[in-house]
């Protein structure tokens, strides 16, 4: 079957590249002029399979008054003039309850676990380098609530199979030397043993390569529209003509339900703007050995090789990807306070992307009621941790047998 696929970053090229394993010609086109251009760019390189708890919690309504009005926080609402944004932001809140949040958890869980099986058979069947390390991630907590917090709902994924342990502050340091400079603050952390991390623009580049060696197609710099007949997907059409396949999937990233519509398909999806600095690490004694997330400044930290990447931030709603001066020095006083003398302050890579977020965190994966389109979308700020199981239920789908997560969990 001749599959033709919208999207170029980790989720579109994870997907083409696990359905050429069935046989499959692929088509793979992109507006952009090179693959993982968009949010699979310079992301918080952390495929962190334990932590992908949705936003949509009870814990968020009584923070609503500080995303709505504070300049300052790591979590902000953009309101626009744009009701598919209000359906969204109703649908978001109608999630944050102690029941969805908990079934919305287990099914994230559910692929994350999927994915990172997947992951590593690609990365046996194609050798491809992309600073991957299974080093782990420590969680820490600056207050003894959140440490409570997280202790509570570190048992609640145990009986889902998470493997994580919490550390006293001592331990947090025994583990992390390089944490000593907050000390002060540390009330204690979670550590997940089994969480890795990588460099996705550097995957979606190998599997570029690994695609076109096999004779698939990569268009890039292509912008192409959708066109009907009869109820399906008629083909894309574009300035160089209109391309034609058997199947068709959306996996766009936000550009997504723009997409969509225009197979009379409604993505209720939002963007989520995201911020990261990647600085060349100077002391490596100083430097942290595996992924840390802060919750006290929301920042997250990734060691990728000579580099540490440093990411944080979510404002809901904030559709362009111009640099705000003032988020990247907060990335880099953040960097340097916690890591002091780690990294290099004069050459630091800043970054901007916007993830494509469903108001349950949880992706849409599936058919659509158009029977040669379906969507891969939806995968937020997890795009990089989700992307290989979301393309493994794809290709199950494509096949029609089963998968080892419920396909009607992601509809």
């Amino acid at each position: 079957m001749h599959i033709l696929i919208i999207g170029a970053g980790i989720v579109g090229l994870t997907t083409a590249w696990t359905l050429a394993r069935d046989g499959h010609r692929l088509t793979v086109i992109d507006r952009n002029k090179a693959v993982g251009d968009g949010a699979s760019h310079a992301n918080g390189a952390q495929l962190s399979y334990s932590y992908v708890a949705p936003m949509a919690a009870p814990s968020v309504l009584a923070s609503l008054p500080k995303y709505l009005f504070s300049r300052d926080s790591a979590v902000r609402f953009l309101p626009q003039a744009d009701p598919a944004q209000w359906r969204w932001a109703l649908a978001f809140l109608a999630s944050c309850t102690d029941a969805t949040s908990a079934r919305n958890t287990q099914r994230l869980l559910r692929l994350s676990f999927h994915s990172r099986d997947r992951l590593h058979a690609l990365m046996d069947a194609t050798g491809i380098a992309f600073q991957h390390s299974r080093n782990g991630k420590l969680v820490i907590h600056s207050t003894d609530a959140e440490q409570q917090a997280a202790e509570a709902q570190m048992r609640l994924q145990a009986a889902m199979g998470c493997e994580q342990y919490a550390l006293s502050p001592a331990e947090c340091l025994a583990l992390e030397p390089g944490l000593e400079s907050i000390a002060h603050r540390l009330r204690g952390g979670i550590h997940t043993p089994g969480e890795e991390v990588g460099d996705c623009l550097a995957l979606c580049r190998g599997l570029e390569a690994h695609l076109r060696a096999e004779g698939h197609e990569i268009l890039l710099g292509l912008e192409g529209r959708i066109a009907m007949a009869n109820g399906r997907v008629n083909g894309i059409d574009t300035p160089q003509g209109r391309m034609q396949a058997d199947l068709y999937i959306i996996a766009a990233g936000v550009a997504s339900p723009a997409v969509a519509r225009q197979a009379k398909t409604r993505l209720t999806l939002q963007p989520i703007r995201g911020y990261s600095i990647s600085a060349p690490v100077l002391a490596s004694n100083r430097a942290p050995v595996r992924s840390i997330t802060d919750t006290a400044r929301k920042t997250v930290y990734a060691p990728l090789g000579h580099r540490l990447r440093a990411a944080g931030f979510a404002e809901i709603g904030g559709s362009d990807t111009q640099h705000l001066a003032a988020r990247t020095q907060t990335l880099s006083r953040e960097l340097q306070a916690i890591f002091p003398g780690a990294c290099a302050e004069d050459d630091l890579q800043p970054w901007v992307g916007l993830r494509p977020a469903t108001p349950s965190s949880v992706p849409r994966i599936g058919k659509t009621r158009v029977d040669n389109l379906l969507l891969n979308v939806g995968q937020g700020a997890l795009g990089f941790t989700l992307a290989a199981g979301s393309a493994a239920l794809v290709a199950d789908l494509v096949a029609g047998r089963p998968s080892q997560v419920n396909p009607t969990d992601y509809q």
